[in-house]
C-alpha cells in the first residue's frame, strides 16, 4: 500500500509506515507534483509554486536535485507497477504517475464527486462524505509556506466546509444528528460567521434533544453577526430558530432550505492553483498603463472582498455606476487584476454593451454562452435554453473562487442571469445607471464612480506628461483639467496629444480647447457632455484628412469591434493603406487596438463619430461605405462557410463592389478562427443590414452563418438572424432569400427541439427551392429532414429524404454533397439491417469525398464503414476503418466523434479477445470525454467507465485518472 498525504503534514506512507521525504523544500516539490498527479507540470510552474515569484538564484538547480531524489524515493514505493509511484519526464514538464486513491486530496475530491449523484440514497451519500472527511488529518500542506501553498490550502478548506455541510444535511435526513454535532461544532469554531454551519448545527442539536444548546448557538452567532458585520441572521438561520422554538424534533431542513444551502459542487480535476491548461479562465483585458487615483474606490472594493473570502457560502456582488467616460471599466479591470490572488480560480469578463449605438446590447444568452466557452464546455454540451445555460454556468462555478466582471450593463435584468450562484465567487458590475434593483434583491454593494477631483486629474496629467512639464505651466494645466470636466477619457486624449508633441506649450493646447466651438449633446442624463465634445472635436480637428475620414466612417460600424480588412472595406482602400490612419487614431486615443489588427471604440467616441459622419458625409457616401462593408462580410463569410463544409452554393453570389476586398482564408482552421473572431460582429451586421435597407445582404449573410452557428450551438442567434433574413426577403419579394431563410429557420427550430415548426420551415424551403429549380437547395433541405427523421427513429422516412438528397446533389453535380448523401443512405441502411447495400453506398461515398477533398466527410464515412464491417463480422476491416475515422476526427477537431469511434474500436477488440487493445482504446476515449467535460453519468462516458471497471489491476488507474479529468470544466 502506497499513500501520499497532503491533507495534513505532507507524508508518504509505504506499507502503512511513514517514509522520510526530506527537508521542507523537497516536500513542497512533491506536493506541487502530487496536486497534478497524472498530468505534466512545467518546471517553471514548479519553481513558482515552491519558491514564489521572486525566484532565487539556483532555484532551477535545486529543483533538479529534489526531482532526482524524489524519483529515487518513488522507485522504492511498491513491489508492483500498480502500486509503485513513478516520476516521469515529459515534454510538458514532470509527471507524478499515481492513482487517485494513492493521493488523499484526489481521493477526497473523487468521493465528493460520487456523493453528488442524484440516484444515491442519503445513507450512501453520508457514507461517502464521511469517508472523504475522514481523510483530513489537520492543516493541509502543514509546514509548507509561500503564496501557492496558502492559496491551495484555503481552497481545500472551503471544499472541506462544503463537503461537511453536505454530510450534515444527509445525516439529518437519515435521522442521525449525533453523527455531525462534534464536526459542526469544530468547524463553527474555525468559521464563526458562516450561517449555514450554524443552521445545520442548530438543527442537529435540536433533533438530538438539545434544544437549549441550539438556542444558545443562535444567540451567539446573532451577536457575532451584529458586532462584526452589522447584519441580522439570514432567512435559513431564522427558519432554524423558529423550528426550535416551535418544538419540531425532526431536525430535517425544509426542502427549499436544503436546496438553498446544500454544499456547492466541488468539480473533479486538479485543485485550484493547478497549472492545467484550460481549467482556469483568464478573460480580463489588460490593465490601463499609468492608472492613478481612485484610492477611495479601490479601498471600498478591497473592503467588499473581505466578506467574499470569509463567507464561502455567499456570492458577493459589487456594482460601480457613473457617467460615460468616467473610468468605470479602467477601475474595474485595475482592481480585478489586484484581486486575482484572493479569487484564484479564474476571471470571466464580458462587455455587455448596454449603451451601444443602435440598441445592440449583448443579450444575456450570448454572454452566458461566451462564459461556457471560456470554461471549456464543448458546443454539443451546451443546452438550448437560457435557464438551462445559466444553470450549467453556475454549476461549473460551484466550489470555485472566480471573479466575474460584467462591464457596461444596461440594467439589472441584463445582469441577473450572469450572476454566479456559487458561494465564494464575486461579481463586479459596471453601468451608467445606479443598479438599485441589484441592491434590493441580490444584496449588491453599490459604489458611485464620480468625476475626478481637480488635484487627482492633475496627477493623471502629471503621470502621463512628467512632473517637470506640468509644473512649468500650472495655469494651463488647471484650464485643461477644467475643460476636460474631470473625465479620464477626455484627459487621456489631451495627454496623448501633448505627449506626441513634447515641445508644444500646454498653454497652446488649453487655447485650442477654449476655441473649440462644438458641444456634444447630452448622451445620457446628467453627463458632462458639453465639455467632452470640446475635447473630442479639438482632437478630431488635429487629425490628418485620411484619419479624420476613417474616424467618421467607423461611426457606421455597429459591431463591438472590427478587424483591419473590414475597416479597409468600409473606407474603400487596401488594408495596407488603412494601417497608417488607424495608427494615428490609436496614438491619439480615439481608437483602441484590442489585439494586432483588431480595433474598438469607446461608446462616447463611437457616438461622436456617428454624429460626425451624418453631419459631414452625404447619404450617398454613407450608403456606399455600408455597401462595401456588408459585401466584405457576406463574401468572406460565404468563402469561410464553403471551407467548413464543401458544397455548391444553391444561390450563387453576385460580385463584391470595388473596394470591398474579402479576406482570403486558406483552409478549415482559418475559416473556423475567422468565424469565431467575427461572430458577434456578423450577427450585428445582419441586424444592421436589415435596419438600413440592405435586404439581400441580410439573408445572404444569415445564410452564410448557418453552418458555423449550428455547429457551435448558437441556435438562438441562428433563429434570430434567420428571422431577420425571412422578414427582409419577404419585403423584397425575394424567393431565393425566403428559401434560404426557411431552411436556416428550420435548422434552428430543429436544434431547439421544436420539430413541428422545423418541419414546416423545411417543407416551405423545399417548395421554394423547387420553384427556383435549385437542386443544391433541395438537396441540403432533404439532408436536414433525413437527419431530423433519423433522430426521431423514423429510419424509413429518413431514408426517403436521404435518397431525394442524393438525386438533387447529382443533378447539381456536387461531389461533396453526393458523398454526404450516400454516406447517410449507407448508415441508415445499416440501421435497417441492409449491410451489404450499405457497404456499397459508403464505398462510393468515400471515393467522392476523396475527390472533393472533404476530410470531415471522409471521417464520417470511415466511421460508417467500421460500423458496417463490425456488424458483418469482418473485424480486421472494422478495426482498420475505425482507426482511420478516429485519426481523421482528431485532425478535424471532432473530438466527441473521436471518442465515440474509440468506444466502438474497443468493443471490436473485446469481441476478438484482444483485451489489451480494447482497454487502450477505451482509456483514450475516457481521456477525451474528460477533456470535453462529460460527467460520469453521461453516455458514452458512463459506458466507458463501466467497461474499464471490469478490468482488474492496472485498469483501475486509468479509470481513476479518467474520473479526475472529467470534472475539469
Amino acid at each position: 500500500m502506497v499513500e501520499l498525504r497532503l491533507l495534513g503534514p505532507v507524508e508518504l506512507l509505504v506499507g502503512r509506515r511513514v517514509t522520510e521525504i526530506g527537508p521542507p523544500q523537497r516536500r513542497a516539490v512533491l506536493a506541487a507534483l502530487a496536486v497534478d498527479a497524472g498530468r505534466p507540470v512545467a518546471a517553471e510552474a514548479l519553481i513558482e509554486r515552491v519558491w514564489g515569484t521572486d525566484t532565487p538564484d539556483g532555484a532551477r538547480r535545486a529543483l533538479h536535485a529534489h526531482i532526482a531524489r524524489i524519483r529515487r524515493l518513488c522507485e522504492r514505493t511498491g513491489d508492483t507497477d500498480d502500486d509503485r509511484l513513478r516520476l516521469l519526464r515529459r515534454s510538458g514538464g514532470y509527471l507524478l504517475d499515481a492513482r487517485s486513491d494513492q493521493v488523499d486530496v484526489l481521493r477526497f475530491r473523487q468521493l465528493a464527486d460520487r456523493a453528488r449523484q442524484s440516484v444515491l440514497t442519503d445513507s450512501v451519500r453520508a457514507s461517502l462524505l464521511r469517508e472523504a472527511l475522514g481523510l483530513w488529518r489537520g492543516e493541509p500542506l502543514a509546514g509548507l509556506h509561500g503564496q501557492w501553498a496558502a492559496r491551495v490550502r484555503e481552497a481545500w478548506r472551503r471544499q472541506r466546509l462544503n463537503v461537511a455541510l453536505g454530510f450534515a444535511h444527509a445525516e439529518l435526513r437519515v435521522g442521525d444528528p449525533a453523527a455531525v454535532i462534534d464536526l459542526l461544532t469544530d468547524l463553527l469554531g474555525d468559521h464563526p460567521l458562516v450561517e449555514p454551519l450554524t443552521e445545520a448545527l442548530m438543527r442537529a442539536l435540536h433533533a438530538a434533544g438539545r434544544g437549549a444548546e441550539a438556542l444558545d448557538c443562535f444567540a451567539t452567532v446573532r451577536g457575532r453577526l451584529a458586532e462584526e458585520l452589522g447584519a441580522d441572521p439570514g432567512p435559513g438561520l431564522r427558519e432554524a430558530h423558529q423550528a426550535v422554538l416551535r418544538g419540531s424534533r425532526s431536525g430535517r431542513p425544509p426542502a427549499d432550505a436544503t436546496a438553498r444551502q446544500s454544499p456547492p459542487r466541488t468539480p473533479a480535476g486538479p485543485p485550484p492553483g493547478s497549472a492545467a491548461v484550460g481549467e482556469v479562465p483568464a478573460q480580463l483585458p489588460m490593465g490601463l498603463r499609468g492608472f492613478s487615483g481612485r484610492r477611495e474606490e479601490l479601498a471600498e472594493l478591497d473592503a467588499i472582498l473581505v466578506p467574499a473570502a470569509d463567507q464561502p457560502t455567499e456570492v458577493v456582488i459589487a456594482a460601480l455606476s457613473g457617467p460615460a467616460g468616467v473610468g468605470k471599466t479602467a477601475l474595474a479591470v485595475h482592481w480585478a487584476h489586484r484581486a486575482q490572488s484572493a479569487l484564484p480560480d479564474g476571471q470571466l469578463y464580458v462587455d455587455l454593451r448596454g449603451f451601444a449605438p443602435g440598441g445592440s446590447a449583448l443579450a444575456p444568452a450570448e454572454a452566458v454562452r461566451g462564459f461556457l466557452d471560456a470554461l471549456g464546455v464543448p458546443p454539443h454540451r451546451v443546452p438550448s435554453g437560457l435557464d438551462a445555460q445559466t444553470g450549467l454556468y453556475r454549476s461549473l462555478l460551484a466550489g470555485r473562487r472566480i471573479l466575474v466582471v460584467l462591464d457596461n450593463a444596461r440594467d439589472a435584468e441584463q445582469v441577473r442571469p450572469l450572476l454566479p450562484g456559487a458561494p465564494g465567487c464575486l461579481a463586479l458590475v459596471t453601468s451608467r445607471r445606479l443598479l438599485t434593483g441589484l441592491a434590493a434583491a441580490e444584496g449588491a454593494h453599490l459604489l458611485t464612480v464620480g468625476l475626478l477631483a481637480p488635484d487627482t486629474a492633475q496627477d493623471l496629467l502629471t503621470g502621463r506628461l512628467g512632473a517637470a512639464r506640468t509644473a512649468a505651466e500650472p495655469a494651463a494645466v488647471r484650464e485643461i483639467v477644467g475643460r476636460c470636466a474631470g473625465l479620464p477619457l477626455a484627459l487621456a486624449i489631451v495627454a496623448a496629444r501633448a505627449a506626441a508633441q513634447p515641445r508644444l506649450p500646454l498653454a497652446r493646447l488649453a487655447e485650442e480647447l477654449r476655441r473649440a466651438d462644438r458641444r456634444l449633446d447630452a448622451l445620457d442624463g446628467g453627463e458632462p457632455a458639453s465639455e467632452v465634445r470640446a475635447v473630442f472635436s479639438w482632437s478630431y480637428h488635429a487629425l490628418s484628412p485620411e484619419a479624420a475620414r476613417l474616424f467618421r466612417l467607423l461611426g457606421l460600424h455597429r459591431g463591438p469591434d472590427a478587424g483591419l480588412p473590414a475597416i479597409a472595406a468600409l473606407a474603400g482602400v487596401p488594408a495596407a493603406r488603412a494601417r497608417v490612419p488607424l495608427a494615428e487614431l490609436v496614438q491619439g486615443h480615439l481608437l483602441a487596438e484590442l489585439s494586432p489588427g483588431r480595433y474598438s471604440f469607446h461608446d462616447l467616441l463611437h457616438a461622436y463619430a456617428a454624429e460626425l459622419v451624418v453631419a459631414r458625409d452625404s447619404a450617398t457616401v454613407r450608403r456606399a461605405a455600408l455597401h462595401r462593408m456588408l459585401d466584405h462580410y457576406v463574401h468572406t463569410a460565404h468563402s469561410a462557410d464553403v471551407l467548413l463544409t464543401p458544397h455548391l452554393d444553391p444561390l450563387p453570389l453576385p460580385p463584391a463592389r470595388p473596394g470591398a476586398e474579402p479576406e482570403k482564408l486558406a483552409g478549415h482552421q482559418q475559416a473556423q478562427a475567422w468565424f469565431s473572431a467575427e461572430r458577434l460582429v456578423l450577427v450585428a451586421a445582419v441586424r444592421q443590414a436589415a435596419d438600413t435597407g440592405f435586404d439581400v445582404h441580410t439573408w445572404r449573410l444569415a445564410s452564410a452563418l448557418t453552418t458555423f452557428l449550428d455547429r457551435h450551438g448558437y441556435w438562438r442567434a441562428l433563429a434570430t438572424a434567420q428571422t431577420s433574413a425571412l422578414d427582409a426577403a419577404r419585403r423584397q419579394g425575394d424567393t431565393a432569400g425566403r428559401a434560404a431563410a426557411h431552411r436556416g429557420l428550420g435548422l434552428a427550430q430543429d436544434r431547439l427541439n421544436r420539430r413541428d415548426d422545423a418541419r414546416t420551415h423545411y417543407l416551405l424551403a423545399l417548395e421554394l427551392f423547387g420553384e427556383l429549380g435549385s437542386h443544391a437547395g433541395q438537396a441540403r433541405t432533404h439532408q436536414h429532414l433525413a437527419r431530423m427523421s433519423a433522430a426521431e427513429s423514423l429510419h424509413r422516412q429518413a431514408l426517403h429524404h436521404a435518397r431525394h438528397s442524393l438525386t438533387h446533389y447529382r443533378a447539381a453535380q456536387d461531389p461533396a454533397g453526393q458523398s454526404a448523401a450516400l454516406n447517410h443512405i449507407g448508415w441508415l441502411g445499416a440501421q435497417l439491417g441492409e449491410h451489404h447495400q450499405a457497404l456499397a453506398h459508403c464505398g462510393e461515398a468515400l471515393s467522392l469525398a476523396r475527390e472533393a477533398g472533404d476530410v470531415n466527410g471522409q471521417a464520417h464515412i470511415h466511421d460508417s464503414l467500421g460500423y458496417i464491417h463490425h456488424h458483418l463480422g469482418r473485424y480486421p476491416q472494422a478495426v482498420s476503418y475505425y482507426r482511420q475515422a478516429v485519426d481523421l476526427f482528431h485532425a478535424t477537431g471532432e473530438f466527441h466523434s473521436e471518442a465515440a469511434g474509440l468506444l466502438c474500436l474497443g468493443d471490436i477488440h473485446r469481441t476478438t479477445g484482444d483485451l489489451q487493445d480494447a482497454h487502450r482504446a477505451w482509456e483514450r476515449a475516457v481521456a477525451i470525454t474528460g477533456d470535453l467535460g462529460l460527467a460520469d453519468t453521461d453516455a458514452p462516458r458512463a459506458d466507458l467507465l463501466h467497461r474499464l471497471r471490469q478490468r482488474p489491476g492496472a485498469a483501475r488507474e486509468a479509470v481513476v485518472q479518467g474520473d479526475v479529468s472529467a470534472g475539469g470544466g
